[in-house]
């Protein structure tokens, strides 16, 4: 089933009609996992953004903030320092939905006045209780992900009983709270948070069942580029996944993701492509 066309701001859609949405990554961090992401100025990082929608890319995630497993917190006044002048400087070039990929409010405004469409928060809303009401006023787009506890400690002994249930179900809960703000239903993303808080089975497991997701209503972003999971099953280093990486691509939109979180636009786009050919034929 395809999800219904998500409503930015503006009055502006983006329809799930053909196929799979590819999200660009954009890191203007210097300590983002993957060393390939990091922008070395806020002009990189616009070029980098550009070069991603020319490849393909239906969106774009700005993220001032790492989020890897032991990252520490970064200041608001620093992310916003980080991510505002590449927003800026993407609006003024392109009309690409923006994604700003923070848990802060400060930040989350000052990149929405900057002409960013989508909130994309690692906590769901449960991090900065300010979130939800600014992306309802705004009618911004948000992305609900999970993680189990913080960055800087998430991959200590996570547990779970069933991961898909578990996860769909708090997943669910909080985009209930999230209409429960005045957040339109057709304006909410679901994340699994693949890799924040899980183990290498967890990861699969979510891939193997992103039907339970899909049943919660709202369309499915799936974010496994480059990750751990992946390099503990190949014993390969962040700059050498990209194979693994398209494997996993290919599974998670033959399950039925909606949009994919990815360093590396070209390939993602090829992926999708091979894919929805592969569904098209009654590949299973």
């Amino acid at each position: 089933m395809v999800p219904s066309p998500l409503e930015l701001p503006g009055g502006r859609f983006l329809s799930f009609g053909n196929g799979c949405l590819v999200m660009g990554i954009v890191n203007a961090t210097p300590d983002s996992f993957f060393p390939g992401s990091r922008a070395t100025s806020a002009e990189a990082a616009v070029e980098r953004a550009l070069e991603m929608e020319a490849e393909g890319a239906a969106i774009i995630d700005i993220g001032g903030e790492s989020t890897r497993p032991g990252a520490a917190y970064v200041d608001a006044g620093v992310e916003t320092a980080r991510v505002v002048p590449v927003v800026e400087g993407i609006r003024k070039r392109s009309p690409i939905p923006i994604s700003i990929d923070t848990r802060k409010a400060t930040v989350a405004r000052a990149a929405l006045d900057a002409g960013a469409d989508i909130v994309n928060d690692i906590s769901a809303l449960e991090d900065d209780p300010e979130l939800g009401p600014l992306v309802a006023s705004r009618g911004a787009a948000l992305v609900l992900m999970h993680k189990k506890g913080n960055p800087g400690t998430m991959q200590e002994d996570p547990a779970y009983d069933d991961v898909a249930a578990e996860i769909a179900a708090y997943l669910g809960s909080r985009a209930a709270y999230a209409v429960g703000l005045g957040i339109a239903g057709n304006r909410i993303v679901l994340d699994p948070g693949i890799g924040f808080g899980k183990r290498v089975g967890d990861n699969l497991a979510i891939l193997a069942k992103l039907a339970v997701f899909l049943d919660c209503g709202y369309p499915v972003l799936v974010g496994l580029s480059r990750k751990s999971f992946l390099g503990e099953i190949t014993g390969r280093p962040a700059a050498d996944r990209l194979q693994a990486t398209t494997a996993a691509h290919c599974a998670a939109v033959l399950a039925g993701a909606s949009i994919l979180r990815v360093h590396d636009v070209a390939a993602a786009v090829d992926a999708v492509r091979v894919a929805r050919a592969l569904a098209e034929a009654g590949f299973r």
